[in-house]
């Protein structure tokens, strides 16, 4: 695209795991600029942010104040970006602060309440303003929440298995939120009860999401981001996996994301509403 004006970018959370694959991804791409870095870590505070993230310097500073570089994205000659990969307590926040300068943001962050997302989709609805919020950027699992909406056609009993490393905030991830809203959205109930269980332990099942659709997280050091659907049937079982391995598997639908939500006037949910 190289007579296009380069779409002007903000991340926030730049000096998080996800935040510098982010800063890499866009300072590689010649359609986009990146124009500021946030993160309130004061360790790195006043730092080029690709030197920071591991790549040449950038010649950006990472500072605290998300408004101030708001400011700047809505400087430059096309609709500028915020990607966020910050803390489910403050992206709400975030994103409306985005929204209301005229910003399109892109959340990775998860961890919002419906009540929450729904606010913001009003919100952008009134503003005209693109927002993505996309619980996985990764194509693999887009593929496997795919699979799994054939699988439920044909199984009536699913249990979906999330494991995360153990700095991730939130639980469930909302990649197994999503995935079982995926499932329900067929209007079928799940897993009828064949016994009335008794949990020895609270929480030994696992959370319900819609439609009888039960969840369980698992938190440790070594683990990146993984997901399994069990779905169980006499005589076998299917199970769908998706495994990540490094970070860099989410870029693509990142920088997918960018270019995309430039062009829409209210919110999506979801990297498959634009694939």
């Amino acid at each position: 695209m190289p007579n296009q004006t380069p779409i002007p970018v903000v991340v926030n959370g730049a000096a998080g795991k996800m935040g510098r694959e982010v800063i890499k991804a866009i300072a590689q791409a010649e359609d986009l600029l990146l124009v500021g870095a946030v993160d309130r870590n004061p360790e790195f505070l006043g730092q080029d942010v690709g030197e920071v993230a591991g790549c040449n310097p950038l010649e950006v500073p990472i500072v605290s104040d998300l408004q101030s570089v708001l400011v700047l994205a809505t400087q430059e000659k096309q609709q500028g970006v915020m990607v966020d990969f910050t803390h489910p307590k403050g992206v709400y926040d975030n994103v409306r602060s985005a929204i209301a300068y005229g910003v399109r943001p892109v959340v990775g962050t998860t961890g919002m309440s419906p009540e929450q997302i729904q606010d913001l989709a009003d919100f952008a609805e009134k503003a005209s303003t693109g927002c993505l919020i996309v619980p996985n950027f990764s194509i693999g699992m887009v593929l496997l929440q795919q699979a799994a909406i054939q699988a439920s056609r044909y199984f009536d009993h699913v249990e979906i298995i999330e494991l995360h490393h153990n700095q991730k905030a939130d639980a469930p991830s909302g990649t197994a939120i999503k995935t079982a809203e995926m499932l329900a959205e067929l209007g079928k109930t799940y897993n009828p009860a064949l016994v009335e269980e008794a949990e020895k332990l609270p929480g030994a099942r696992g959370s319900i999401a819609d439609e009888g659709i039960r969840i369980h997280s698992i938190r440790l050091p070594g683990l990146i981001a993984h997901q399994e659907v069990i779905f169980g049937a006499p005589g076998q079982i299917y199970t769908l996996r998706h495994d990540t391995s490094d970070r860099s598997c989410y870029m693509p639908g990142v920088l997918l994301s960018i270019r995309k939500v430039v062009d829409l006037k209210s919110l999506v949910y979801g990297l498959e509403k634009i694939l």
